[in-house]
């Protein structure tokens, strides 16, 4: 009974950071359609524009894309390339799923860990990206972001793996197929 209302507990936190995700990716989204139209205003009708608008909205777009990126990891939405699994047995697309999801995980990790590193330089170094704003502040959402989708691919390759594991123990059990649950 516990482990339900663990469950439960879990799926309202994970739902919450879901709807706090859209917000931020909305809000970042927003900023962009408020600046971009703004800033061409201002230098067809006055000749003038704001000096940070530009470099702000090449981050702003650097944002949006990780976070739309995470987002789209939530639910395994990222563009792929899937026609083997459509070919495939059940079983050998759950494998292959499984496989793709654990190679995912660790190719983004790995950008997660190199990103990091580059953005600690970055703040070590002192680089600033406009305005005396330091850059690592704008840089910081590519090791966050990248890491957010290898945890996401991280818990997919496990749930795989344990539905993978469970489906094989349902195949090798005796009372499964003393009861027709056998192999089909």
């Amino acid at each position: 009974m516990s482990e339900i209302r663990d469950e439960a507990e879990l799926g309202r936190i994970l739902r919450g950071l879901h709807r706090l995700e859209d917000v931020f990716l909305a809000l970042l989204l927003g900023a962009m359609v408020v600046l971009a139209p703004l800033q061409i205003f201002l230098r067809n009708f006055f000749d003038a524009g704001i000096g940070w608008v530009d470099p702000l909205l090449r981050v702003l777009l650097l944002w949006v894309g990780l976070m739309g990126a995470v987002a789209a990891s939530r639910s395994d939405r990222h563009i792929g390339i899937d026609a083997l699994s459509k070919i495939l047995p059940e079983t050998l697309a759950s494998v292959l799923g499984l496989v793709t999801s654990a190679f995912t995980a660790g190719v983004a990790g790995m950008v997660a860990w190199h990103s990091g590193r580059f953005v600690a330089d970055e703040w070590k170094f002192e680089s600033t990206a406009f305005s005396g704003i330091p850059a690592w502040m704008f840089e910081s959402v590519i090791p966050v972001a990248f890491g957010l989708i290898a945890i996401r691919y991280g818990l997919r390759t496990r749930a795989q793996a344990r539905g993978l594991l469970s489906k094989r123990r349902g195949r090798n059990d005796p009372a499964s197929r003393a009861s027709g649950g056998g192999p089909a």
